[in-house]
């Protein structure tokens, strides 16, 4: 059970820091910046989001092990997949490949190769044993 607490924690709080920087995103930012330069600006913010939240994480749950950090990073990944693509259906109405064909040509690679960092960050901050 401590694993899957962590892991929906891990995801409350990245997903909820992002939705939050988005809504700054596209009120401010897009209309100044433009689409790209925007979704690139956040993308350093996400990364300390993702630190900060992991170190959290760690700290409330001490897991035992690095197959511990990779279940609990893994949930967090699956859990923010199925919001993103929840998201894009419902407000959007976009299927899966949709969205993924709809991403920024530049700044859509930078997310997509940010969630495998997300999802391996609890292991890559796991204090040595």
């Amino acid at each position: 059970m401590p694993l899957l607490r962590a892991g929906f924690t891990y995801f409350s709080l990245v997903f909820g820091a992002g939705f939050l920087l988005g809504a700054v995103l596209v009120l401010v930012l897009v209309p100044r910046l433009g689409a790209r330069l925007a979704e690139l600006s956040e993308m350093p913010l996400m990364a300390v989001v993702i630190v900060l939240a992991a170190r959290h994480v760690l700290r409330r749950w001490p897991l035992p092990n690095a197959t511990a950090c990779l279940l609990v990073g893994g949930l967090a990944l699956a859990l923010l997949l199925a919001a993103e693509l929840t998201l894009a259906a419902l407000v959007e109405g976009q299927s899966p490949a949709h969205w993924i064909a709809s991403l920024d040509p530049v700044s859509g690679p930078v997310y997509l190769a940010m969630l495998p960092v997300y999802a391996l960050m609890p292991l890559v901050l796991r204090p040595a044993r």
